[in-house]
């Protein structure tokens, strides 16, 4: 059975964008469909003294059972180069987190779906309601376009459009990955 699953993608350490691409590289084998948000720029929340995140959302379908998808991601993220040993909150090359697993509610040691701190966090909620706005979160009861309303954008600034991280997970290794691009609101990027 085919299940609608939403996963976050956050990098903040070397080329993040290409981080992100490769995270995005790897789902693909067993999440179809994929479709993605924007990618955003945030300040760290919870551990301020690090550099600044990108993050995205996207949303796709899996035959994996929700252990075995989040068992998939650590597998993705490791290959990224990602430490078990490093620190909560922390700097890391690649994060990839499973917000939601259809209308699952799953509270298990390892796995917890709902994401546990997504309603908190302007980083997932705006760019998954980019993507999946209508989708109701199955503790809360509201969507996610309602539940974002109720949080501040904080520090997230628009980095690049959707395009920009799906372009770079399809280019080969070889083709130079996309620049930061302006957003529309600031003006702000390489350009």
């Amino acid at each position: 059975m085919m299940a609608l699953v939403a996963i976050g993608l956050g990098s903040n350490l070397g080329d993040r964008l290409h981080q992100m691409a490769a995270g995005l590289q790897g789902l693909a084998a067993d999440v179809g469909g994929l479709r993605c948000s924007s990618v955003y720029e945030s300040t760290p929340m919870y551990v301020a003294k690090q550099p600044a995140f990108l993050n995205a959302c996207c949303t796709g379908t899996t035959r994996l059972r929700p252990d075995e998808l989040l068992a998939r991601l650590k597998v993705i993220e490791r290959e990224a180069g990602r430490r078990e040993s490093a620190a909560r909150f922390g700097p890391r090359e690649l994060d990839l987190d499973l917000l939601l697993y259809g209308d699952r509610v799953i509270a298990e040691p390892d796995l917890h779906v709902p994401h546990p701190r997504m309603l908190e966090r302007p980083f997932v909620l705006w760019p998954l309601a980019e993507v999946a706005g209508a989708w109701i979160h199955p503790q809360t009861g509201r969507t996610i376009n309602a539940s974002a309303a109720r949080i501040s954008r904080g520090g997230l600034r628009l980095y690049a459009p959707p395009a920009a991280l799906e372009d770079a997970a399809a280019a080969p290794p070889s083709v130079p990955r996309v620049a930061k691009v302006p957003d529309s609101i600031s003006g702000e990027g390489d350009g």
